[in-house]
This record gives structure tokens, C-alpha cells and sequence, in this order.
């Protein structure tokens, strides 16, 4: 698919579920580039934590909308996927 279909393809979307998307494609690209960072296998913690923060992100998005809620959703979500990951 090219970028001008793909881009056409936004514009009939529902602006909630193109901000939804293009959120989700932000918090993963951000999980990617952290994990991506790691010369070993991923802990538990951090799979956790990155894990976290993308599921955050786009419930903060969808629940209180905007960067604050992006952001705020991301950093939450990093926090408790963070101790979920070190109990298991």
C-alpha cells in the first residue's frame, strides 16, 4: 500500500480511531527503540515495563484523550507493568 493510499485511507477514518492508531504506533515505535537497546534477552521487568507503558498509553489516549493523557496513561502503565514483572 502506498503512503498517499495509506494516508487517504486516515482521512475516512474516525478522527478518535486515527488518534487511537496513531498512538498505539507511537507507544509501540517507543517500546521498540527501548528494547532494541538491550545487548541481552529482555528481563521480565523490562518486557513488563514496555509492555506496560504501550497498554497505558493508548488507554490514557482513549480514556482522557490528548498528550496528558498519552503520556500519563504510559507512565502508569510502565509503573505497574513494571512490578508485575518482577514478581514473576
Amino acid at each position: 500500500m502506498s503512503t498517499g493510499k495509506s494516508l487517504k485511507l486516515l482521512a475516512k477514518m474516525n478522527p478518535m480511531n486515527t488518534k487511537l492508531l496513531i498512538s498505539a504506533a507511537a507507544a509501540s515505535l517507543i517500546a521498540l527503540a527501548t528494547l532494541s537497546g538491550c545487548g541481552t534477552s529482555p528481563t521480565n521487568e523490562q518486557i513488563g515495563t514496555a509492555t506496560g507503558a504501550v497498554v497505558g498509553g493508548v488507554v490514557g489516549n482513549a480514556v482522557i484523550g490528548g498528550t496528558v493523557g498519552t503520556v500519563g496513561g504510559a507512565a502508569a502503565g510502565a509503573l505497574i507493568g513494571n512490578e508485575v514483572g518482577k514478581k514473576q
